[in-house]
């Protein structure tokens, strides 16, 4: 039974029409697209009655899929109100420290193996050497998903956000030494989660982001990968559900240049 089943939201898409990818006109007629990659994803989720609800998903092997389970590599310490824990030993119902000061519930979980060249393609990590930010921040390097932000705003945006703390893509800051990518040669366990509110947590001393698709994430999606993404979350029936951001996020420079 899946979660939007058991949430009585509507269903999800059938397996049949998330493959019925984009079609190709040519002079000689109507050609299929190459299929999209398939991925095995992971999720649990708190349910209303308290109890938490995990099942295994298989998705497109899509940026906006992947991004939704990909910010913390498996190790990666989260600061709770009950001290330092791991990622993976994090469940739906706990509580997890913001940048507020005020903790927040756990209320869902994604996950996925990633592989070098998996999905037919580079799947690169960045790793951000210990103390990069500033003394204990991160305490020790930190492995992270390319889609990961933090909390920090980069120089060149400075002078344009004032005061305001920017969520920030870990990538704009790659500089060869202190942030670089990395292709382990085995599989890496990543992970990511949403809390009942948007906010920046602490994650091995770095204030990251909780998972927030963006407002704008799914207006140019097919209606069934919209639905299907829309489904990994049974607390959403809307991409606004998920709220209002925290904090400012800063251009992403990379979807800039893709949508050019």
């Amino acid at each position: 039974m899946t979660l939007n089943r058991t949430y009585g939201q509507k269903p999800f898409s059938s397996a049949a029409s998330l493959r019925e990818f984009p079609r190709t006109a040519t002079s000689r007629g109507i050609h299929v697209a190459p299929k999209t990659p398939m991925r095995n994803y992971e999720i649990s989720a708190l349910r209303p009655d308290g109890k938490v609800d995990t099942h295994q998903e298989v998705a497109p092997a899509m940026p906006l899929f992947e991004s939704a389970c990909s910010a913390f590599a498996r190790g990666t310490v989260i600061a709770t109100p009950m001290g330092d824990i791991v990622v993976e030993d994090l469940q739906p119902g706990d509580m997890v420290n913001t940048s507020t000061g005020e903790p927040a519930t756990l209320v869902w979980i994604g996950s996925s193996s990633f592989v070098p060249g998996d999905a037919g393609r580079r799947t690169p990590l960045i790793r951000i050497m210990s103390d990069t930010f500033g003394q204990g921040r991160p305490a020790s390097f930190l492995t992270v998903g390319p889609s990961a932000r933090i909390l920090h705003t980069p120089h060149h945006l400075r002078s344009e956000a004032g005061e305001k703390r920017l969520l920030t893509p870990v990538r704009e800051f790659l500089d060869g030494v202190n942030v670089i990518e990395v292709v382990p040669p085995t599989p890496v366990r990543m992970f990511h989660f949403c809390l009942d509110r948007h906010a920046a947590e602490s994650a091995g001393g770095i204030e990251k982001e909780t998972f927030h698709p963006g407002a704008q994430a799914t207006r140019s999606l097919p209606i069934a990968v919209r639905d299907r993404f829309l489904g990994f979350f049974p607390h959403i029936d809307h991409v606004t559900d998920f709220g209002p951001l925290a904090h400012p996020r800063a251009p992403d420079h990379v979807l800039q240049a893709q949508a050019v």
